[in-house]
């Protein structure tokens, strides 16, 4: 006997996982093309092939989909505290970030994607929690990093390391707003900002 036969269970997870993960994929696909507000549930389902029917089994509507997508870019950031945890010195690992999350942020499905789940977390306190907490957790890791490299006297002491911290966010993502809106790659805007936050927060 197979092990699926010996746990039915598993296999019908297995099969919601792939189920949900395809209206998930398919409802991205669709805030890319039309934005979340001019997205219907049922172009959701029709995009992922399944019966509306089908789609409201796995999610309550849209805005539960929206929740489950601002959850899963937790995931994306996993790969960026894994930067900030180095022990490499402060400069060092910042400057890795930097370019890392820069590079991620001017994809312009990201940029999209981050402006249609920012525009309404202003508008709806569960996302606008999720998207609080997500961006948090990413600053606080780099703070973390800000105020080693000010210990070890790699960078300059500022009044608030947490706002520094997310001032860089901050640069980082306008720049990639502004690289996507204007075609101009990341890679000729990188070095201005390294210049710029190393000018503030470089040990002299």
């Amino acid at each position: 006997m197979s092990k699926d036969a010996k746990n039915p269970g598993s296999v019908r997870e297995r099969s919601t996982a792939k189920r949900r993960n395809q209206i998930l994929e398919a409802a991205v696909i669709c805030f890319l093309e039309r934005g979340y507000h001019q997205t219907g549930v049922r172009d959701i389902a029709n995009k992922a092939g399944v019966s509306l029917g089908n789609l409201y089994n796995h999610f309550g509507g849209k805005h539960d989909v929206l929740v489950e997508i601002a959850m899963l870019e937790r995931s994306d950031l996993d790969q960026f505290l894994g930067i900030l945890e180095s022990k490499a010195p402060g400069p060092t690992v910042l400057r890795k970030f930097m370019r890392a999350y820069a590079k991620y942020l001017a994809v312009a499905e990201n940029v999209i994607l981050t402006l249609e789940i920012s525009s309404e977390a202003l508008r709806q306190p569960d996302i606008a929690q999720l998207f609080m907490e997500n961006r948090a957790k990413l600053t606080r890791a780099l703070e973390a990093v800000v105020s080693r490299g000010i210990k070890d006297g790699d960078l300059r002491a500022v009044p608030d390391t947490f706002q520094t911290s997310q001032l860089v966010i901050e640069v980082l993502e306008g720049s990639a707003y502004r690289s996507v809106l204007s075609e101009k790659p990341m890679s000729r805007i990188i070095d201005g900002l390294e210049d710029f936050v190393f000018s503030s927060l470089l040990a002299r």
